[in-house]
């Protein structure tokens, strides 16, 4: 079958597949692109003639940044449980080292994404091209080699001979659950044009299972073993519960164990907010209570998490001296963390393992009735902060509490940056393991709204509602013309504070006094960014790309207008409400830590009583290296 190097790559995307517990899925559901010299006669002219022959089998996405077009597509993947993604082209040069960032983000979050940057020349007649950087000691070095270090998977199709196998390799990489992030098969221009003859049986429909690792007898036999010693027992839920669809399995095995839960970001909706062994978010951004559990447990269950500082409180969140770890992952890499014993298995597979060799066995009843009152005293300080009545301006939680009100248990509430992850881990009250959608592996400011569009591309009968802050969304709006054109409805709720409300709380706690942080004229007496409030109109930024805007000044005025969004049509486009809060206004605190490293010399008072605190908390942090024993020591 003669066809490009470009034509036989479309043509092999339509025909993948993923299939896991015997539920088939397409693999790449769509493009998204932008062109330029680079991709424009190769792949573009490509998914011209695909979108001609059949508009299904490869539906091409005009997006506007390249950065917010893998955001996008990161979103997509993750509403779809790592199942299905969608490819992403750029051109050369600036084009593609755009998608890096969104690359660096989908390969720590572990979500699959494949990214088809165009490349210059294979034969170099033209060098140097325009926009190719020219490395003396490399030839062959273009700036596409940027990828190599956040993909999971890195190719160049130098010659049209070797694309079968950087395609297949890419597609084991994106289906493998311990493997995958981004892929990147960069494209040289002259290459994608270059025809070939190619066996038919390339473009034939290939099935990718995903398998269900089962945990190895011996290593759940020493699981099972430690747990049955635990007193104080406590499960850590990451994102690889949900990924696994784990959630009632893991509900089944909390409820027979009477272990209680804490969820990580992304392991939040693991278990339903008002379940009596949901302790809720852990660690930096966490609840009190969980965090008291994880102070006291002598046996941490972590399912699917990584734990990232934040989970641990910079290793400061578990101070049994004695405490042990049982991991369940999916890669081994995670699963020996803090010294613990390695359940290599999918999370539902070893959830069920567990369930059955653990049966009979429960953690002490007072154990689990503690839980259930910790669950009830946090509900209490969720509901006060939804209704903390702040005057003249609403409080950030007063927002959260009003999204979270109106939306339905189904709906999905969309974040990555400033203040916001922090409020929404600790205060949304998920009702639906697919309901929560914070991306904190990266935070990466501008991920919000093009990630919002990929969320509701993949789950059409769920509304999405995007938090974003003001800072943020100047990073990156553009996606919202995207969803204009796709009439993909978003609603948007744009957090006006006037600066970057997180690192200015950082920033005063780390004793830098908000320096930097705030939108402000430059004064015109202390030549310092202190003068008068911006007279910056977002609002008006998003009705100038098509958006259908509403202001609103008060929580109840923020509430009709979440109705009215929800109620309009699901093909209408995106909606945005604009709301000004303080601040200042804070949330609940978490009673934990966060290490940020404090100048350790300094001639501001402010920052020599910051590094104070700073050596304080040091003293908590642990190395979680295993049981502290004699026989350790000697």
């Amino acid at each position: 079958m003669r066809l490009t190097v470009a034509q036989a790559t479309v043509r092999f995307l339509a025909a993948q597949f993923t299939e896991r517990d015997g539920v088939e899925h397409r693999l790449i559901e769509g493009c998204f692109g932008i062109f330029g010299h680079g991709n424009v006669a190769g792949l573009g002219q490509a998914l011209l003639e695909a979108e001609l022959a059949d508009p299904d089998a490869l539906p091409y996405h005009q997006a506007r940044n390249e950065q917010g077009m893998v955001h996008a597509a990161v979103g997509y993947a993750r509403m779809r449980n790592r199942l299905s993604t969608l490819a992403c082209t750029s051109s050369i040069g600036p084009g593609a080292t755009n998608m890096v960032t969104g690359a660096a983000l989908a390969t720590i979050n572990r979500l699959p994404v494949l990214l088809l940057p165009g490349d210059v020349f294979a034969t170099r007649v033209a060098d140097p091209v325009l926009q190719q950087l020219e490395q003396p000691h490399g030839p062959d070095v273009t700036v596409n080699d940027t990828f190599r270090p956040v993909s999971r998977y890195f190719d160049r199709v130098w010659r049209p001979e070797q694309l079968p196998a950087a395609l297949l390799g890419a597609m084991r990489v994106l289906t493998d659950p311990a493997e995958t992030g981004a892929v990147t098969v960069a494209m040289p221009q002259d290459v994608q044009a270059e025809a070939y003859d190619w066996p038919a049986e390339l473009f034939a429909k290939r099935v990718w299972h995903v398998p269900r690792a089962v945990p190895e007898p011996a290593a759940l036999a020493r699981a099972v073993a430690l747990l049955r010693t635990a007193r104080r027992p406590l499960i850590v839920a990451g994102g690889g519960v949900v990924y696994s669809e784990a959630t009632d399995a893991l509900r089944a095995f909390a409820e027979a164990t009477g272990i209680p839960v804490a969820e990580t970001q992304a392991g939040k909706g693991s278990l339903p907010y008002d379940h009596p062994l949901a302790l809720g978010a852990v660690g930096a951004t966490g609840t009190p209570g969980a965090n008291r559990f994880a102070r006291e447990a002598d046996v941490v269950i972590g399912i699917g998490t990584r734990y990232s500082d934040f989970t641990t409180a910079s290793r400061t969140a578990f101070q049994d001296p004695g405490v042990r770890f049982v991991n369940v992952n999916v890669t081994g890499f995670d699963g020996v963390k803090h010294a613990g014993l390695p359940l290599v298995a999918d999370a539902r597979a070893a959830l069920e393992a567990l369930t059955s060799e653990l049966a009979g066995w429960s953690a002490p009843d007072a154990h689990r009735e503690a839980a259930a009152a910790a669950n009830r005293e946090w509900d209490a300080v969720v509901t006060a902060a939804y209704g903390a009545g702040r005057q003249p301006l609403p409080a950030q939680t007063e927002v959260i509490g009003a999204v979270n009100e109106v939306s339905g248990p189904r709906d999905v509430v969309v974040n990555a940056a400033g203040s916001m992850p922090g409020e929404l881990h600790k205060l949304w009250r998920t009702r639906d393991p697919k309901g929560y959608h914070v991306e904190y592996g990266y935070s990466t400011m501008g991920y919000e709204i093009a990630a919002g569009v990929g969320v509701r591309m993949a789950a059409p009968d769920r509304d999405v509602f995007v938090m974003v802050g003001d800072g943020s969304y100047l990073m990156m709006a553009q996606e919202l013309v995207t969803a204009v054109q796709e009439r993909v409805k978003v609603v948007v709720v744009l957090v006006q504070n006037h600066g970057f409300a997180s690192i200015g709380s950082l920033s005063e706690s780390l004793g830098s006094q908000r320096f930097g942080t705030a939108y402000r004229y430059r004064g015109d007496r202390s030549g310092r960014l202190d003068g008068d409030v911006l007279p910056v109109d977002l609002a008006a930024n998003a009705a100038s790309l098509g958006v259908t805007v509403v202001r609103v000044a008060t929580v109840d005025e923020l509430r009709a207008a979440l109705r009215d969004a929800k109620a309009a049509p699901a093909d209408g486009g995106p909606i945005l409400i604009h709301v000004e809060t303080d601040p200042l206004a804070g949330a609940p605190d978490s009673d934990s830590w966060w290490d940020v490293p404090v100048s350790e010399t300094a001639a501001l008072d402010t920052t020599r009583a910051a590094r104070a605190e700073y050596e304080q908390h040091k003293k908590a942090q642990r190395p979680l290296l295993g049981r502290q024993t004699e026989e350790n020591h000697a």
